[in-house]
């Protein structure tokens, strides 16, 4: 006779097998109605009877998607990039440099999490109007090249590393700068990979700012020129050539996943105990 334990533990197991199932079947439907012609699309029929792969040679041929695909590759490491510099400095700043009035900008950076993004895209628009920043690059990232939880998340973890490393790294004689790189970074190796995996899939899929700055499609990036193909007149209703696109965009998410998913876990959990 088991014990309640081990019944409670199957029926864990049931339901986390349930829910991986119910999350894993629109997905796994999305990559096979790639492979599927559009009368077999509208079919729905869940395995594709004969695999097709027009939709795949339809999309590198006839649309801008290889360019869509590079600029949103472009705007996730130049934002990553940025975000873990300029958000491990100023966590490093407030951590463990004494200053007067650094309790109050560190509120203020957390009051930034409190305001929504949907209102600060007018006066992003409005300030890229200005400096002409509009359907470029630059247009599309500042606004995520440092923000308030990544100062935040790397503060906190930043609160456990032991001052006397930092004291003993000035005795012998090293800069500031050098210690940051060279004893700081080391040390919160797990806070900067969930923070680099977190800000990269966050501007992979970003879709709101993008398609408020870009107004050509050479610039769109991935999530705004599938939504515009969809939308468009020749677009509209082919659905396997959508689903084809939306199958490549989430290659990049899902590798990242895959590879770092225990610096994820482990660098929030970390970040949490710190």
């Amino acid at each position: 006779m088991k014990r309640p334990a081990d019944v409670g533990a199957i029926l864990i197991h049931i339901v986390l097998w349930l829910g991986i199932v119910i999350v894993a079947a629109p997905f796994v439907w999305m990559v096979l109605s790639s492979f599927k012609s559009l009368p077999e699309f509208y079919s729905f029929d869940f395995l594709p009877k004969n695999w097709d792969t027009s939709a795949y040679s339809y999309i590198f041929q006839q649309t801008s998607y290889l360019r869509w695909y590079g600029n949103s590759f472009i705007v996730g490491v130049v934002v990553t990039v940025s975000e873990l510099f300029f958000c491990s400095l100023v966590g490093y700043t407030l951590a463990k440099f004494n200053f007067r009035g650094r309790g109050a900008v560190f509120l203020l950076i957390l009051s930034t999490l409190m305001v929504p993004t949907e209102l600060l895209v007018i006066p992003w628009y409005v300030m890229s109007t200005d400096f002409h920043w509009t359907d470029t690059f630059w247009g599309i990232m500042f606004p995520g090249m440092i923000d308030g939880f990544g100062v935040f998340l790397m503060r906190q973890f930043m609160m456990g590393i032991p001052d006397d490393l930092i004291d003993a790294a000035r005795i012998d004689g090293m800069s500031e700068f050098g210690i940051y790189v060279r004893v700081i970074l080391p040390q919160v190796k797990s806070a900067l990979s969930a923070l680099g995996i977190l800000t990269f899939l966050g501007n992979w899929n970003a879709y709101l700012w993008p398609v408020i700055v870009i107004s050509t499609e050479a610039m769109r990036t991935l999530p705004v020129g599938i939504a515009m193909f969809s939308s468009s007149d020749n677009g509209g209703l082919q659905w396997n050539i959508i689903m084809a696109m939306s199958t490549l965009a989430v290659i990049p998410i899902v590798v990242v996943y895959f590879i770092f998913q225990r610096r994820i876990v482990e660098g929030i959990a970390l970040t949490g105990i710190k």
